[in-house]
């Protein structure tokens, strides 16, 4: 079944058609989702969340377009939302952990070796450097499709794309030199 006939199939309530949507999406989805949140947890309930906004909305969908750009954008969303609150929350007690740690910087450094590195890279991303390094690295989109997920040029597209992986260069190489001194 092509997909729009998968589509059509869903708008019809025949929950195997969405079934099949499910299971073709959930992969990329989830590397997707897991890239942007660095966090398997937040990462599963935001696939989940995304694959009930799709059937509440698929309606609304647009059957000239295509779906993937359709679906990750409202994936690529409901990160960025996450990463906004999560944001809003973590900046009042960051001050208070740099504060804290200031006298221990033995420990933290040790302490953060141990987390994954992708995640570590990460986080020095912005929210939409995220969205578009991980939308081209593990979804293969172009510019344009990154554009058009993200609501604004391929141009610019190429312009997060190049500050996010030079930000990871940089900071891939700063962790190559403290690791190698530490």
């Amino acid at each position: 079944m092509n997909e729009k006939q998968l589509i059509l199939s869903c708008l019809e309530g025949e929950a195997e058609a969405f079934r099949e949507m499910v299971d073709i999406y959930k992969t990329k989805a989830m590397a997707l989702a897991f890239n942007m949140l660095g966090n398997r947890e937040d990462a599963e309930d935001i696939c989940q969340e995304t694959f009930i906004r799709v059937y509440s909305n698929l309606d609304k969908f647009d059957l000239q377009s295509p779906f993937r750009n359709w679906f990750y954008t409202i994936l690529s969303n409901r990160c960025l939302d996450l990463l906004r609150k999560r944001r809003r929350f973590f900046s009042f007690f960051k001050k208070m952990k740099e504060e804290y740690t200031d006298n221990m910087s033995t420990q933290s450094s040790s302490s953060s070796r141990s987390q994954p590195l992708a995640p570590k890279i990460l986080e020095g991303l912005s929210p939409k450097e995220r969205v578009t390094l991980c939308l081209w690295a593990s979804q293969g989109y172009s510019s344009a499709e990154i554009g058009q997920v993200m609501k604004c040029s391929p141009s610019t597209a190429r312009v997060l794309l190049y500050k996010a992986r030079k930000k990871i260069k940089n900071k891939m190489e700063k962790e190559n030199v403290s690791l190698s001194n530490g």
